[in-house]
């Protein structure tokens, strides 16, 4: 049987789509506001915002209110929900749900697109199962006519999930959870300092009643000493763990200690464990005797405005959203807007619900095996990662055998990315727990084939965990890192050094001149045997365009840097009211970074390399400013901004461009340029860097490991001894050097054949409301551009 169509729109009218926001705001909800707006009027539907959650849908009149495209300007940029949230009571009854069937009818609204917990979108869910009965019942008592619901035989829902906690199953991100981390991360950043100054323990609570998310990444991105998390209590005897471990580490030097618990810690046999309970543990004088303190975050990591990920996540969910409701039938089971590993996904609404819900009740049975298996993979991943990086020679079980200890290399090559000291401590910190010999290599192949000799301290020389261990927060590179390849350095040089330390393995962390680097080393390897070593590459750069990936480590910080830049630019042009910034971008040849800062600053117009500007877009660019100007006489309190990437013209630059919007607009408007240069670069790196970097790192060298057997022929037979680890859609991979370098590599200009972003460029076109302008001709190169000017 053929699945029935989505009931046509009212004759005459538009289809309505509903928007709101229920439950605990988290930042982000702004932005999947404004998506929902523009992307229902611009697919030809009328957007209808509900203030203050159900209670909004149960009260009716005001509370419902029809959203034109200016109303969401500026909204990115602010935390919380501009829409309200309220608890409902009236939702929970039958009489309730009549009343908000009965408004949603009179305004027209068959689609709910909702933002929220698992408790908003479950009533949503149930709403729905109720509708036609709850229709009948309004048309039995009179309440409405049978002329009126007509039209309204069948509602759609669409669930975006709005939670810090991250407690959602079947997703890996929930729009807020990364700008709570942020700001957990900061905070205990800045007690790390004054506990270092104090020689102090602190026990931070985090929120996490019954997912221990943000108690777990916290642990991992700040390199903290012990972790509690409701999903896998201690063992019973916690207490000696505990001690044993802070003891141990401060026995090596350590002079802080960060504990951090989750409101919902408990043990094993489900007693609550509280802070206090810590800090007396801590503090005793007959044991540790630590001067301790305890600090409980509390709605601090609710507030604030949101970081990129939420940013451009809630856009891009958002966006999605509309795309679902449109694409519904009666049939189809209720959706919600889900992301894994970097994939956009729509996901059964009930089977999540079910299994989140599933996640509490085998917490409370006590089978936290089961728990943890409801988790994500990435869940599971941090969580081995974390006890595998602060129990560092001290969890004898995961020893080698002497045989299988190795001697590996780590080296940075490129320009610093936020991220590459967690993934470097990661390494570090997993190589000793196996057993094996982390090795430094300092200022990259230049320190290696220069400076390896240097007295009294040389470039390559083996790691102080002490010292390593404080580098999780930590931005640039503690080991340094240059741009030259080992084929400017020498190859033979290079080969026979490697030789000569005697490295079993080499692990490479950076941008495009890492990935320039391993594929020099791997096809030399036929020529210099020293060479037929396992090697592997993190990718880490701001530009995010090395082959084999979607991510690396970096551009999160980047993206982070840029959109506060932005933010603050943004304001000096709202007070101006009539002003446009040109921005310059940092990216290579890659327009990642201009394209995704664009959507999380609702940017008007992004250029990038790939596309190129023309005169001609230029000219559509600035007539469409000038019209969007004459239209808001002054009125709007958002001012406008224009990305250029730094290498999208070699004429067109952000100065030239800015001079010709302020000569074009005849004193109407005024226009700036502005360029954050390296502070893109600099900075703290973010949650998702310092995170991802630690997980991907211990895969790194969990896979060099593999190669037990480093004979010169299983080498070089073997196309994975030479890899780049990456996120490729939903899956975390190693791709074989040999297959990125031939099928997925635009050598000349510096990038991947096929950006998985490129499609992401207009939808920050549609939902700016940038009209459809005139795209650049492709430059010929070659004999192809020579024939041409000679005529032939």
């Amino acid at each position: 049987m053929a699945p029935q169509q989505p009931p046509p729109p009212l004759e005459g009218k538009k289809r309505r789509i509903g928007m709101m926001t229920s439950g605990g705001d988290s930042p982000g909800m702004n932005g999947a506001i404004r998506a929902v707006v523009r992307m229902s009027i611009e697919a030809g539907c009328e957007a209808y915002c509900i203030y203050e959650g159900y209670e909004g849908l149960v009260q009716g009149k005001d509370f419902i209110r029809k959203f034109e495209w200016p109303q969401v300007r500026g909204w990115l940029s602010e935390g919380g929900t501009l829409i309200g949230t309220a608890r409902c009571m009236a939702f929970y009854e039958r009489a309730g749900r009549l009343m908000a069937a009965k408004n949603m009818v009179l305004n027209g609204i068959d689609a709910l697109i909702i933002c929220g917990g698992d408790g908003s979108l479950t009533g949503a869910d149930k709403f729905r199962a109720e509708w036609p009965g709850l229709l009948k019942e309004l048309v039995e008592t009179r309440e409405l006519t049978a002329e009126q619901t007509d039209q309204f035989k069948h509602l759609n829902i669409v669930g975006l999930v709005g939670s810090i906690d991250n407690d959602m199953s079947g997703t890996d991100a929930t729009i807020g959870c990364y700008s709570a981390l942020g700001r957990i991360c900061e905070m205990v950043d800045y007690i790390e300092a004054t506990a270092s100054s104090h020689s102090r323990a602190f026990v931070i609570e985090v929120m996490g009643r019954h997912c221990g998310w943000l108690a777990l990444m916290t642990g991992v991105a700040t390199g903290a000493d012990f972790i509690f998390i409701p999903e896998k209590p201690r063992a019973e005897n916690w207490k000696e763990e505990m001690c044993t471990l802070i003891a141990e580490h401060r026995k090596i030097g350590k002079r802080k200690t960060i504990v951090i618990v989750a409101e919902g810690a408990h043990d094993q046999d489900g007693g609550k464990i509280t802070c206090e309970m810590i800090k007396d543990l801590l503090a005793d004088k007959k044991g540790l005797a630590l001067d301790t303190r305890i600090t409980t975050l509390g709605h601090v990591q609710r507030g604030g405005t949101a970081c990129a990920f939420d940013r451009y996540l809630a856009t891009l969910q958002g966006v999605e959203a509309v795309k679902a409701v449109l694409d519904a039938t009666p049939e189809t089971p209720t959706p919600f807007i889900a992301i894994n590993e970097n994939k956009i996904t729509r996901k059964p609404l009930v089977q999540a619900v079910l299994d989140t819900k599933e996640v509490a009740k085998a917490i409370e049975a006590r089978d936290f095996t089961k728990a943890m298996s409801l988790r994500d993979t990435e869940f599971s991943d941090m969580y081995n990662s974390y006890m595998t990086t602060t129990a560092t020679d001290l969890n004898v079980s995961m020893r080698l055998p002497q045989t299988k200890h190795m001697r590996i290399a780590i080296i940075h090559v490129g320009a610093p990315a936020g991220g590459v000291n967690a993934a470097t401590r990661a390494a570090v910190a997993y190589c000793l727990t196996r057993g094996h010999n982390p090795i430094a290599i300092h200022n990259g192949f230049a320190g290696f084939a220069r400076h390896h000799g240097d007295k009294p301290l040389g470039a390559v020389r083996e790691f102080n965990w002490l010292e390593v261990d404080g580098w999780a927060s930590k931005g640039g590179s503690e080991i340094g890192m240059n741009r030259e390849t080992p084929a400017e350095s020498g190859m033979e040089l290079i080969a026979s050094l490697i030789k000569h330390y005697n490295f079993d393995g080499l692990f490479l962390i950076g941008g495009f001149e890492a990935y320039q680097s391993l594929s020099q080393l791997r096809k030399a390897r036929e020529q210099y045997s020293s060479l037929c070593i396992p090697m592997t590459l993190l990718p880490a750069t701001i530009s995010n365009n090395v082959p084999g990936t979607e991510y690396s480590l970096g551009s999160d910080t980047c993206l982070n840097e840029l959109m506060s830049y932005c933010d603050k630019i943004k304001q000096s042009a709202s007070a101006s009211r009539r002003r446009v910034f040109v921005i310059e971008t940092q990216g290579g040849r890659s327009g990642y970074i201009a394209t995704l800062a664009g959507l999380s600053v609702g940017a008007v117009a992004v250029y990038t390399p790939e596309e190129g500007i023309s005169i001609a877009m230029l000219a559509a660019d600035i007539d469409h400013l000038r019209k969007a100007f004459k239209a808001d006489s002054g009125q709007s309190r958002a001012g406008r901004l224009i990305l250029v990437n730094e290498k999208a013209s070699k004429v067109y630059s952000a100065r030239l461009i800015a001079d010709m919007i302020r000569e074009e607009a005849h004193e109407r408007f005024e226009s700036r340029d502005s360029i954050p240069g390296h502070v893109q670069q600099g900075g703290t790196p973010s949650p998702m860097d310092r995170t991802r970097a630690v997980r991907l790192a211990i895969k790194c060298i969990e896979h060099l490991e593999k190669f037990e057997d480093r004979t010169d022929a299983h080498i070089l037979e073997n196309e994975e001894s030479c890899t780049v680890i990456g996120i490729k859609g939903a899956s975390v991979v190693f791709t074989p050097m040999k297959e990125a370098e031939e099928l997925d590599t635009d050598w000349k200009n510096r990038r991947p054949r096929n950006e998985f972003w490129a499609s992401l460029k207009h939808i920050v076109d549609v939902l700016s409301g940038r009209p459809d302008v005139p795209r650049p001709e492709k430059s010929l190169d070659g004999l192809k551009a020579k024939d041409r000017k000679r005529g032939l």
